[in-house]
Parts: structure tokens; sequence; C-alpha cells
């Protein structure tokens, strides 16, 4: 005991610095340990939402660096709010968003059910079910982007089986109409299953104990879905759409491998419109009130949504 590592460094600690630890209590120390991790949040989150904040009123453009920023107030925020191009992007923005959500919480929600019965080979599918939330959104847009095309991809001859249409009568990402559904379609696709990944720990969270007492009091298999099933999942269900809400609201590679925001501006959502602003046309003090504007957005939005999941959660 006497040549351990905690004796050696005991013993090689100055006396100086031995006394004026000693004389720590133990918060004091506690706040020693956590004190370096708490500056490097600091470092990297909180300071660069202030000069954000504080770049937002000026007119500074980061490819002039040596002219002077002049206050302008809130002058970027009124001509954000009143442009007309802004508020066709968050339609946009709000058509993926919503759309994919939807389908992700059904298809989710279904699979998660389904799974949950425990058939013959059931953690085979479960895997292959999850497989495409594994890969990289580069990786499947470009896969999904061979798939989209008129003349060899298949997901065209697979439409034109179905429906009798000429596979090359119509292209997913390159007609206005169907452009906004292709980018839902491949979202649906690769994140459906963390949305059944939630939806099955809800569903396995439930005692058994309830569904016995549901059928000694001769609850149909229909009574038992709607006054248990769904009431026990919906802080799940709930929390799943914050989840994929949150970031499907700050989606951009995807959308960029598949369409680049086009044909036109059909499927430029508000992160590729504020990537446009900053890093091509570089209005830094402009994009910065359109980053502000968003992070409010968002924030006021979950904070809503929070405090209604905290309300289920406690029914």
């Amino acid at each position: 005991m006497a040549n351990s590592p905690i004796n050696r460094i005991a013993g090689a600690t100055p006396p100086i610095v031995a006394s004026q630890i000693k004389g720590l209590s133990d918060r004091a120390i506690a706040w020693l340990f956590v004190a370096p991790t708490i500056f490097i949040l600091l470092a990297i989150n909180i300071f660069p939402l202030i000069w954000t904040i504080f770049l937002s009123f000026t007119n500074y453009r980061v490819n002039r660096p040596n002219k002077d920023i002049d206050w302008v107030g809130l002058r970027n925020y009124q001509r954000i709010l009143g442009d007309s191009d802004i508020w066709i992007t968050m339609q946009a923005t709000a058509h993926f968003l919503i759309w994919t959500i939807v389908l992700q919480v059904l298809i989710g929600f279904a699979l998660a059910y389904l799974i949950n019965k425990k058939f013959r080979g059931n953690d085979l599918w479960t895997t292959i079910i999850v497989f495409p939330m594994m890969l990289s959104p580069a990786v499947v847009g470009n896969f999904w982007t061979f798939l989209y095309q008129p003349q060899i991809g298949l997901f065209n001859y697979i439409v034109g089986f179905v429906t009798g249409a000429d596979p090359s009568s119509f292209s997913m990402i390159g007609e206005v109409s169907l452009a906004p559904w292709a980018i839902v379609i491949v979202d649906t696709w690769m994140w459906t299953p963390f949305v059944m990944l939630i939806c099955l720990a809800g569903l396995r969270s439930i005692p058994d104990s309830i569904y016995e007492a549901a059928e000694c009091d001769r609850a149909s298999k229909w009574r038992q879905f709607w006054t248990i099933t769904i009431p026990m999942i919906l802080p799940f269900l709930m929390l799943a759409v914050l989840f994929r809400g949150i970031e499907n609201f700050k989606m951009f590679d995807l959308v960029v491998q598949l369409t680049g925001g086009g044909p036109g501006d059909t499927t430029t959502l508000t992160s590729i419109d504020l990537k446009r602003e900053a890093f091509e046309k570089w209005r830094t003090g402009y994009s910065s009130a359109y980053a502000v504007i968003l992070f409010v957005t968002v924030f006021g939005l979950a904070s809503i949504y929070v405090k209604a999941l905290n309300k289920v959660k406690q029914r």
C-alpha cells in the first residue's frame, strides 16, 4: 500500500498545494473538476450564440473583414420577416416537416406494434428495418438519386409496374410537383426505424398485468388498444415527434444530395437558404439575423411542446 500510485502522487505533491487542497470543501473540489467542461461548453455553444446575436444587428460581411461594422439595429430582422421568398421557403420547410413526421410516426408505430408480437424471425426483421438509419445521409442521398433516375432508376419501374405509367415519363427529382415528395419519401425511409425503436421501447414498457386485467374484464383487443396501448405509448410518440421535428427542421445534407434545393426553389428549405445567404452571398449580418429567427422559432415551439409532453406524462 505504501508504494501505491495514489501514495506516490500524494508524496510528489508540493506541501503548499497539498495544504490548499486539504482546505477545500467537497463542493469546491467538485467544481474544480467540472469547471474545465463548463468552460469548453461555454466556448463552443454560448460564445458563438452571443456573437451571432451581435452580428445580426450589423451589416457585417465576412468576405470584407477590414470594412467597418455599421450598427443597423432591427433592419435585418425587418427585411427577413418582410421578404416573401423567405415565407415561401418556410412553407416548403413546413410541408417537409409535417409530412415526414406524420408518415414516420404512423409507419414507425405500425412496425413497432408488429415486431412487439415476437413472431418467428423477429430479430432478423428488426435488424433489416433498422439498417437505413445506420447509413450516412450522403450515402442515402446518392443511393436514392440513382433510384430516382427516369431511365434506369428502380423506383420509376416499380411505380410504372403498379400504375401502368411509362417509367421514363416522369422524374421524381426533376419535376416541381414531385420533388418535395421525393425528399419526403427518402427521409421517411431513412428515419422511420428511429421512431419504431422509440415506440417499441414504449410498447415493451407496458406491464402485461394490465392487459391480463383487461381480459378478465372481457375487454376486446380493439378496446385494449385504444384504452391501454395508445394512452401509455403516447408520451413515447410525442418524444419521437419532438426529436424528428427538431432534426428535420435542420435538414440540409440529404436535400442537397437529392435535389440541391431545386427544381427552382421548390425544395429549398430554410437551412439551405441560410447557407446560401451566409456562404454564397456573404451577407453575414443578414444571415445571422436569419439564424436567430430560426433558433427562436425552434426553441419556442420545442418549449411549448415539452410542456405539453410533461402534462401527458403526469396523467
